[in-house]
């Protein structure tokens, strides 16, 4: 059985209600439940116990009586009694994962991707350039305008010449296609090492991130085990891992046929997985081996990867496990595709994570 590991509450500010330092241990709690209210409340009855986390003035009873007013969860219609996160939860996971993973982000305007094509574009820049004709007025930089007229004619003389003008040079904003794979195969939690929930996290935080700061782009959710299939947003923290081997092709298939759907020239996949492609399919049959890298698994991963490089469509690999041979298969992949991989725990995934996102986003 997959065991957490809990340290010692260290306490939150003053100014921190008892509720909202339970909520946030809660929804840590979700993730690693995938949804699962009752069990995710039992654990924070057993924290309480050793940990001292609520008080005579406000006890679990107290919180879960406060979710429920608060509408973070609803009753099952099953008859059972039981309670199911509601939409409002799900927002709030995400808005969590965000802010772990991507905390240091300040605030800025809704976010539009910068492509480096100068000109006659919609977002200005900082750089100016010289009047040209056809270009549009409103686009005139009036300040460095006047102030060259005022050098070329004097405050006595003055006078606006064509010459004088210039320009506030702009940049295209461009939308972009995003897939993320999200590997659920068994291996994800494989000798008791839980690879699943950060993979988890980090896909809740990115798309908190598309959503808020690129509303305009689209953006579609796969997982991959024996075989690869869509799912939602909304399922994104309540994902589970299955009896399955790792069908790398498969969820590269998926995310090449979304994409082709898409009418935007920029396209890109997020694969979150432990390295490992164990499963193909041979016909009606799955080809599966799970000891080392199987030669003929790996050449049709890596030729799936030079299909996507030939679509104009690159593959980030965030590689969640660090053995040196699965190392060495991403780094193939990867140069195969002519995309990028990081290797790299939860921290730094989530800080690596972001700072491709946006660079990859201004290329285009």
């Amino acid at each position: 059985m997959l065991g957490y590991r809990f340290t010692e509450n260290i306490g939150e500010s003053s100014s921190e209600s008892t509720f909202d330092s339970l909520f946030k241990l809660f929804k840590e709690l979700l993730l690693y439940t995938s949804g699962n209210i009752a069990e995710a409340l039992e654990w924070l009855t057993e924290l309480d116990k050793e940990y001292n986390l609520t008080d005579d003035n406000y006890g679990i009873a107290d919180f879960i009586n406060e979710l429920n007013e608060r509408g973070y969860m609803l009753r099952q219609t099953d008859g059972n009694g039981g309670y199911i996160p509601s939409a409002k939860m799900e927002i709030s996971i995400r808005k969590k994962a965000f802010g772990d993973l991507f905390g240091n982000i300040k605030r800025y305007k809704p976010g539009r991707h910068t492509t480096r094509i100068a000109g006659r574009g919609d977002e200005h820049t900082s750089d100016i350039k010289p009047f040209e004709f056809g270009d549009k007025p409103e686009n005139i930089a009036i300040s460095e305008s006047i102030r060259n007229a005022h050098v070329h004619f004097g405050i006595d003389d003055f006078m606006l010449s064509e010459d004088d003008l210039v320009l506030q040079e702009t940049m295209y904003q461009s939308q972009m296609s995003t897939v993320i794979m999200i590997d659920i195969s068994h291996s994800m939690i494989l000798y008791g090492e839980d690879r699943i929930t950060p993979a988890k996290k980090v896909a809740l935080a990115l798309a908190e991130l598309i959503r808020t700061r690129f509303p305009k782009d689209t953006l579609d959710i796969i997982v991959f085990g024996n075989e690869a299939w869509q799912v939602e947003l909304k399922d994104l923290p309540y994902l589970e891992v299955g009896p399955y081997h790792t069908n790398t092709v498969a969820g590269l298939d998926l995310a090449a046929q979304i994409l082709r759907k898409r009418n935007n020239p920029n396209k890109q996949v997020f694969m979150i997985t432990d390295g490992k492609p164990t499963c193909i399919k041979k016909g009606s049959k799955y080809y599966q081996n799970s000891f080392g890298l199987d030669r003929m698994i790996v050449n049709r991963t890596i030729n799936k990867g030079i299909q996507l490089r030939k679509m104009g469509v690159p593959v980030t690999t965030f590689m969640i496990a660090s053995d040196p041979y699965l190392v060495q298969f991403v780094r193939q992949f990867t140069q195969a595709n002519n995309g990028k991989a990081f290797y790299s725990g939860i921290d730094g995934l989530g800080n690596f994570f972001l700072d491709n996102y946006l660079a990859n986003k201004k290329r285009k």
